[in-house]
């Protein structure tokens, strides 16, 4: 335990970590007949990793880089020998976890991808409904039941059905599930948008609302990162992707009509960071005010020259400034962002949560509180409070475990 968090015996809850499932998640689970081509670990001339459907999966170091120095990052792949136990682990994890004064961890998937993707992707559907199943029982059963308390179980769905997504919300918020990951952009994995004229995400937000289980939009869970040309570098990709994705997954949510429909829904803006918010409700209020006359009819659309109006948008209520539906509704999340920070009282001292997004590169572990308190510094104990802490209970509906005693 390190003598600053002795000293202040603070505690944080994350909201954004990541798991690297161990091996034996899916053929441990899987109907024998699926075991050769369901999810699992091969070792052959090209190194080790996942085969699924014959695809071959590597993990690269990227995701898993606790305990390494910042030279020694690499995007290479990466095999679980040379990883931290408690990447894959969950007695390790919080282990490592109670190090860096973390209390609770929620976790997003890897092999599945950040909102199960991998599996919607999957040529055999009825594998990967198993396969969502699978790993859903084994988060929350094994993941987060070794540890109860100090890991909260977020689950996947079958994105490419929503009748089938809401019916595992209902299932796995009955074996306690507290958390939905989703797409920040499910339109460009190939799926309606949440615009979609017919509502084809009615089934699974309602049972999301019904169940008070906040859906976790994570940076990059589009499965594309946004640039500005083909040959943008890659530094450049990462600094632009939260205000290109975050920022616009807020605004989609925002127009959707969802969050007026359904008072009881909660979504949170995983790792995107919070210094973008202020310029972004200010500028969403200020768009309903100039043009709320003519965009609840409808929106343009097509060739605007010609005034054609698509029905995008048609009979979309916007008496609700969109500043207010955020602050009902939305919440925002990040690691170290001190311009956010001093943004927290226009932003909403109940709209922020904080992250530590370990085994990641932008993982402040193994120095978590420390970090987190910096960032905090001069805020009033209130804010701070549920920054830390609180706010997550609330939105995630959990009770907070009972710290573990501080070695000193």
């Amino acid at each position: 335990m390190s003598a600053t968090h002795a000293a202040t015996q603070e505690w944080l809850v994350s909201v954004d970590d990541h798991v690297l499932e161990p091996p034996h998640v899916w053929q441990d689970r899987l109907p024998a007949r699926f075991k050769d081509v369901g999810p699992r670990i091969v070792t052959d001339d090209a190194g080790e990793a996942w085969l699924f459907e014959g695809k071959r999966i590597a993990t690269t170091g990227l995701a898993a880089a606790a305990g390494k120095k910042r030279e020694e990052f690499s995007p290479m792949p990466v095999t679980y020998a040379d990883m931290r136990e408690g990447c894959y682990e969950p007695k390790a994890r919080v282990a490592d976890m109670t190090k860096a004064g973390v209390l609770a961890s929620l976790c997003f998937p890897s092999f599945p991808r950040f909102c199960g993707q991998t599996f919607t992707e999957a040529d055999d559907r009825e594998l990967g409904l198993l396969c969502v199943q699978a790993y859903n029982d084994w988060m929350i059963d094994e993941w987060c039941g070794t540890e109860p308390g100090r890991l909260i179980p977020m689950i996947i769905l079958p994105l490419w059905d929503p009748l089938l997504a809401a019916a595992e919300i209902e299932r796995t918020a009955a074996k306690g599930a507290k958390a939905i990951a989703f797409s920040e952009n499910p339109y460009l994995l190939g799926l309606p948008s949440i615009h979609d004229p017919g509502r084809h995400w009615d089934p699974m937000v309602a049972a999301a609302a019904e169940t008070g289980m906040p859906i976790c939009m994570h940076l990059g869970s589009s499965s594309q990162l946004p640039s500005t040309s083909p040959d943008m570098p890659m530094v450049g990709v990462i600094a632009l992707t939260p205000v290109a994705s975050t920022a616009a997954a807020c605004i989609d949510w925002l127009f959707s009509g969802y969050l007026q429909r359904h008072p009881d829904l909660k979504l949170c803006l995983s790792e995107g960071g919070i210094g973008w918010i202020p310029y972004v409700l200010e500028r969403c209020d200020h768009v309903v005010d100039v043009h709320k006359a003519w965009a609840s009819k409808g929106s343009f659309g097509g060739d605007m020259t010609t005034g054609s109006v698509s029905a995008g948008g048609a009979g979309l209520d916007l008496d609700t400034p969109p500043s207010q539906l955020f602050r009902e509704h939305v919440f925002g999340c990040f690691i170290e962002d001190p311009s956010g920070v001093k943004a927290i009282d226009v932003i909403g001292e109940d709209n922020v949560m904080i992250e530590t997004d370990y085994p990641h590169t932008d993982s402040t572990w193994p120095h978590c509180i420390e970090v987190a308190l910096e960032q905090l510094e001069g805020q009033p104990d209130q804010v701070k409070n549920k920054v830390l802490r609180d706010n997550a209970a609330r939105v995630f509906n959990i009770e907070l475990p009972t710290p573990p005693a501080v070695v000193r």
